[in-house]
C-alpha cells in the first residue's frame, strides 16, 4: 500500500516579518494558520505555496498598505483566499474593507476567516466587480492576480472615486502592462500610472505595485 505524500512544511516567519505586522501579528498569524490547515483542502492555495506562505503571500499583500490613506474605504476585488484584503484589514483597523468575491465557496471561506480572526472592519460582498458599477464607490480599490491591467482597469476604475486610486499587486511585467493599458487608463480618468517596487521586509523579494490615481 502506497504511503500518503508528506505535505511540505509551512514557512516559519522571521523576526523581521513579525516586526512588519506589529500589532496585527496575532490576526495575521491566525489567518496563516487557517491557510496552512485548510487552504489546500478548500482549493485556495496549492501545496507548493506552503513553504513560501509568508514571504510570497502575506508579506507581499502588506505592500499595498502604504498606498492606502487613513480612514479610507477600500474594495478588494477578487479577494479569493484573502490576499491582500484580509492582510490589509488586519494591519489597518482605521479603514473599511469590502471583500468583493463572486464564488460562493470563497465567500464562505472569507466569512470563516473574518469571524475567527475577529475583523470588525470588513464587509463581504458576493458579486463581480462590474455588478457594482454605478452602485458603489471607494477611495481605494485593490487587486492581486485578477487580470491584466487593461482589463483590470475596466473592472475597477469605475468603482474609484475622483482623487482615489487603483492599487494593484503585479508581477515583473508591470511596466509593460501599464504601457499596454495607457489608452484605457486615460479614457477612465487616469493621467498616468506609476510602478512602485516595495520591500516590506529586507531580504524578501520586492513586491511590484501599480498605482493608478483618478483625476
Amino acid at each position: 500500500m502506497a504511503e500518503s505524500p508528506v505535505p511540505p512544511p509551512v514557512e516559519e516567519p522571521s523576526a523581521e516579518v513579525r516586526e512588519l505586522f506589529g500589532l496585527a501579528w496575532a490576526p495575521v498569524q491566525q489567518f496563516a494558520r487557517m491557510l496552512a490547515e485548510e487552504g489546500e483542502l478548500r482549493g485556495l492555495i496549492g501545496p507548493r505555496e506552503l513553504p513560501r506562505l509568508w514571504t510570497r503571500h502575506l508579506v507581499n499583500s502588506a505592500a499595498v498598505v502604504p498606498f492606502v490613506p487613513p480612514d479610507s474605504t477600500v474594495a478588494d476585488i477578487g479577494s479569493g483566499a484573502g490576499f491582500p484584503g484580509i492582510v490589509l484589514a488586519a494591519m489597518r483597523p482605521d479603514v473599511t474593507v469590502d471583500l468583493v468575491e463572486p464564488m460562493e465557496r470563497r465567500v464562505t471561506w472569507l466569512a470563516d476567516v473574518v469571524e475567527e480572526v475577529g475583523l470588525d472592519n470588513v464587509r463581504l460582498v458576493r458579486a463581480r466587480a462590474e455588478e457594482l458599477h454605478g452602485r458603489a464607490s471607494f477611495d481605494v480599490v485593490t487587486a492581486r492576480a485578477v487580470a491584466a491591467l487593461d482589463k483590470l482597469a475596466r473592472l475597477t476604475l469605475p468603482l474609484v472615486r475622483p482623487g482615489g486610486a487603483l492599487v494593484a499587486l503585479k508581477g515583473r511585467r508591470a511596466a509593460e502592462e501599464v504601457e499596454a493599458a495607457r489608452y484605457v487608463l486615460r479614457k477612465l480618468g487616469v493621467d498616468g500610472a506609476r510602478v512602485e517596487e516595495v520591500t516590506p521586509v529586507a531580504g524578501v523579494e520586492p513586491a511590484t505595485v501599480v498605482v493608478a490615481r483618478k483625476r
